[in-house]
C-alpha cells in the first residue's frame, strides 16, 4: 500500500520508522561518552545536535536542484507547518531534559514515551477518526509494559511532581509534532525537507538562550574526541533519523509511529550494555524482549490489513 498523497508505499514508511527509532537511541549512549569527556550540560548538546543537524540539510538542500517557482510556493504555504512543527520538537526535546534533571532519568523517560502514545491515540482518534483496533491496542499495552520493565526494572526512582508535569509536557510536543505531520502528510501538505529543515530551524532558535545560560563550549581535554561525537550526534540520530521520522511519520497512522518509535529506548539498553558496559539484567531482557515483540506484532498486523486491502473487490461505477 501507498500514500497516495506523498506516493510513499506505508511499508517503506514502517521501515524508515524503524531505522529512525533505532538511531535515535544511540543518541543516549553517544551523549553518555560526550559527558565523561567533557562538562557539556544536556541543554548545550541539544543545541549542537539541532544547529549541526540544520546545517548538514541545508548543506543538502543545496545540492538539489528545485524549480524556483515550486520552492518559493512551498516556502510561503509552509512557514506556519514548519514552525508548529518546530515549536513542538523544541517543548519535546528541552521539557524532556527538564524533567531528567527534575526526576530523573527513569521516571522522565517511562512518563514522557508512556504518555506520548496515549496522547497520540487520542489526538489522532479525535482529530483524523483513526481507529488503532485490536491489534493495536495490544501492541500499544504490551510495548508501554516493556518499557515500564525496561527502564523502571533496576528499583530506586525517585518520583518528583514537577518532573512529571515537565516529562508530560515533554509527551505532549512530541504528540503534536507526531499528529501535524501525519495531518498535512494526508493530503500531500508534507514536504519531508522543508519540514525537517524548518523544525530544527526553529528548535535550534529556541534552544539558543537556554544553551548560552549553560554554556555552549565545553572545557575537555579531548576536543578533537568530543566534537567527533557531537558530530555523530547531529548527522546519524538527528539530521538522518529525523529526515527519516518525518517522511514516515506522513503516511504512517499516527498511534502506530509512537509504537514504533519506543524502538529507541531498546537500542539505548542494547548500546548501554554493549558500549557502555552496564550489566544485562532480567529486566532489561525482559523490557527489550516485550517492546521488539508488540512493535513486530504491530507490522504484521499492518502488512496483514495492507494485503486485506489489495485483495478487496473494487466496485465498478454504474454506467447512467
Amino acid at each position: 500500500m501507498s500514500n497516495a498523497a506523498s506516493g510513499l508505499p506505508i511499508g517503506r514508511g514502517l521501515l524508515y520508522l524503524t531505522v529512525a527509532g533505532a538511531a535515535w537511541g544511540t543518541a543516549g549512549a553517544v551523549a553518555s561518552l560526550v559527558y565523561r569527556a567533557s562538562d557539556m550540560g544536556p541543554v548545550a548538546l541539544s543545541f549542537w545536535r539541532c544547529a549541526g543537524g540544520l546545517a548538514l540539510l541545508l548543506a543538502v538542500r543545496l545540492l538539489r536542484r528545485r524549480p524556483r517557482s515550486t520552492e518559493r510556493l512551498r516556502l510561503r504555504t509552509s512557514l506556519l507547518r514548519t514552525g508548529a512543527t518546530g515549536l513542538g520538537l523544541a517543548i519535546f526535546q528541552t521539557a524532556y531534559f527538564a524533567a531528567v534533571e527534575s526526576t530523573g532519568l527513569a521516571v522522565a523517560t517511562v512518563v514522557t514515551l508512556g504518555a506520548g502514545p496515549v496522547l497520540i491515540a487520542l489526538g489522532a482518534r479525535l482529530t483524523m477518526g483513526e481507529r488503532l483496533g485490536r491489534g493495536g491496542v495490544g501492541a500499544v499495552v504490551g510495548a508501554l509494559a516493556g518499557l515500564a520493565v525496561l527502564v523502571l526494572g533496576s528499583g530506586g526512582a525517585t518520583v518528583r511532581p514537577s518532573g512529571v508535569g515537565l516529562a508530560v509536557v515533554s509527551a505532549a510536543g512530541y504528540s503534536v509534532m507526531t499528529l501535524l505531520t501525519r495531518w498535512w502528510g494526508r493530503d500531500g501538505g508534507a514536504d519531508v525537507s522543508s519540514t525537517t529543515v524548518g523544525a530544527f530551524a526553529v528548535t535550534s532558535l529556541c534552544l539558543l538562550p537556554f544553551g548560552l545560560a549553560e554554556g555552549l563550549v565545553p572545557h575537555t581535554a579531548e576536543p578533537v574526541r568530543v566534537i567527533a561525537l557531537v558530530a555523530y550526534i547531529a548527522a546519524v540520530p538527528t539530521a538522518f533519523a529525523y529526515a527519516l521520522y518525518f517522511a514516515g511519520a506522513a503516511v504512517v497512522r499516527s498511534a502506530t509511529v509512537s509504537v514504533i518509535m519506543l524502538l529507541e529506548p531498546v537500542s539505548a539498553a542494547v548500546l548501554a550494555v554493549g558500549l557502555l558496559g552496564e550489566r544485562l539484567t532480567a529486566a532489561t531482557v525482559a523490557g527489550t524482549l516485550l517492546m521488539l515483540g508488540s512493535v513486530a506484532g504491530l507490522a504484521v498486523a499492518k502488512a496483514r490489513g495492507a494485503g486485506a486491502a489489495r485483495r478487496e473487490p473494487r466496485e465498478e461505477p454504474a454506467l447512467l
